[in-house]
């Protein structure tokens, strides 16, 4: 398969690898805090590595949008990055995201023109070839620009990509007006509206060239060169249940009768999203203004204090709509002024969101904060949002090693339990870990001796296995198969821990850095 190729290509796909792991500090909650969605600052590669202990694998849709490199001076991104950094700065990010994702989930990434074509060429190495999904093409304007220099643009992309294309889970979109507009009830039939269709076709049928007569004793044939598509046994059958219209004076050629109540309850999503359905930039940017309308007279702030190009609410929801049910997990690390986060929620879906800058308190956290008071803005109205749920403010904390591997003070065990059981697994964790057996996986059992978890807290007591401490795990956490046990070191000879089926290691330096 082609790959793309750029200064420090090689350096960008090792860079993942290399990012150290970092704790996540609480800040703050707001509203329910067993609510399970997080809202956290700092750099999004980092947060991205902190997370995969505890989400890999978890995440049911990523939307974001990055910075689209269109050589503009934005006020809260720095979109004006040469070519082959902004490939170096895209192609770590999406490796982890991918890490990320469920094997039946699916990642959404808006972009326009200047990268959308590499872009797509870096997601089919991330992601797989066999695994692009589609491109949609959303109108994100609806009026020309007659002061284009040579063409007015209007749209941009959105490449969709799925984790595993045989696993995953596209929805149909709920009906809407526009596709009932055509049913109605002239004859007040009981089973509500319906649309008449034809019965006839060009497909030869060898059962549809006979003669039937209306409620009026007109007698209708197939127009020339058609046939009923159906045999004369099967349409006496539907008009004898009132399925078949003859017009209102029962004087028409014959049309099928399809109830609103019967046909399919979803529509199959299309490439092209026009804004009456998927919103626009304008409609996104009075979205932003309302919600930050200033203190003082409640005026909306100056167009400089917004984003540029945010995303609507309307698109959000789209996308979530397609991709996710309620209490899925949806995560965007490109949050910007916080409109993934904020749809998440008013559709109960769990969220996480990670923003860089300043604006992660200045507009993300008081955005959120106002979507849990009830807001009414965006698709509060359309999704019946009253008000409710709570989220945690989360910053990036200090390293969870230092350069030499050596672990950092603060670290609880519960936290390096989780670095070790997707070390050791590939798994993030599915609950929180107290005991010094960490699971079963594959007929092995994990065990983490740290922190006193036995209940010794001398120095070296119970994060050292002795006999007494390989007693008391056999009594307490018994299998019968081998074992993996991590600790500070071993007192036993390499016999005897092969006699009882064990593989010890060593912390900090069989604990994986990066």
């Amino acid at each position: 398969m082609p790959t793309l190729d750029w200064l420090d290509r090689e350096q960008a796909m090792r860079r993942a690898d290399g990012v150290l792991y970092r704790l996540l500090e609480h800040v703050s909650t707001h509203g329910d805090p067993a609510a399970g969605n997080l809202l956290i600052q700092g750099d999004n590669l980092e947060a991205l590595k902190a997370l995969l202990p505890f989400y890999r694998g978890r995440v049911k849709c990523i939307y974001i949008d990055p910075p689209y490199n269109t050589k503009s001076a934005f006020e809260h991104y720095d979109d004006n990055l040469e070519h082959s950094q902004w490939l170096a700065m895209v192609y770590p990010r999406l490796v982890l995201l991918r890490e990320l994702l469920s094997e039946d989930g699916c990642i959404w990434v808006s972009i326009d023109d200047n990268e959308g074509h590499y872009l797509k060429v870096l997601m089919d190495e991330v992601f797989g070839r066999k695994n692009f999904l589609t491109t949609v093409c959303w109108e994100k304007v609806y009026t020309l620009k007659n002061t284009a220099k040579h063409f007015s643009e209007m749209h941009d992309f959105i490449l969709v990509y799925a984790r595993n294309i045989d696993d995953v889970e596209v929805l149909p979109l709920p009906r809407g007006e526009k596709q009932n507009k055509g049913f109605k009830n002239p004859d007040d039939d009981p089973r509500g509206p319906w649309l008449d269709s034809a019965v006839h076709a060009r497909n030869f049928y060898s059962k549809g060239s006979y003669g039937v007569r209306s409620p009026s004793g007109k007698e209708f044939h197939p127009p020339p060169g058609r046939y009923w598509t159906i045999s004369e046994e099967s349409f006496k059958s539907l008009d004898a249940d009132n399925r078949v219209w003859w017009g209102k004076n029962g004087q028409n050629a014959p049309r099928k009768k399809i109830f609103l109540s019967e046909v399919k309850q979803g529509v199959v999503p299309g490439t092209i999203w026009y804004y009456e359905d998927a919103g626009q930039n304008a409609e996104a940017k009075d979205e932003i203004k309302e919600l930050f309308a200033s203190q003082q007279g409640n005026e909306p702030r100056d167009e400089n204090e917004v984003f540029i190009t945010p995303k609507p609410e309307r698109l959000i929801r789209r996308v979530f709509e397609i991709s996710s049910r309620q209490g899925d997990l949806v995560f965007d690390s490109f949050l910007g002024s916080g409109t993934t986060a904020a749809v998440a929620h008013k559709m109960n879906r769990r969220y996480i969101g990670i923003e860089m800058g300043d604006h992660a308190v200045t507009h993300c956290l008081p955005r959120l904060q106002k979507v849990i008071e009830g807001e009414r803005g965006g698709i509060s109205e359309a999704v019946g949002w009253k008000g409710g749920g709570g989220f945690q403010f989360l910053r990036l904390g200090e390293t969870v090693f230092d350069e030499a591997g050596a672990i950092n003070p603060k670290v609880r065990f519960a936290t390096l339990a989780s670095f070790i059981w997707l070390q050791e697994t590939g798994l993030a964790a599915s609950q929180r870990f107290k005991s010094p057996l960490l699971g079963v996986h594959g007929g092995t059992a994990y065990y983490l001796l740290f922190n006193g978890i036995l209940g010794d807290k001398r120095p070296d007591g119970g994060n050292v296995l002795t006999g007494s401490v390989l007693n008391a795990i056999n009594k307490k956490f018994p299998h019968r198969g081998p074992k993996v046990i991590y600790g500070e070191s071993s007192r036993l000879g390499n016999a005897r821990l092969e006699a009882a089926g064990i593989t010890f290691k060593h912390i900090p330096y069989d604990v994986r850095a990066r």
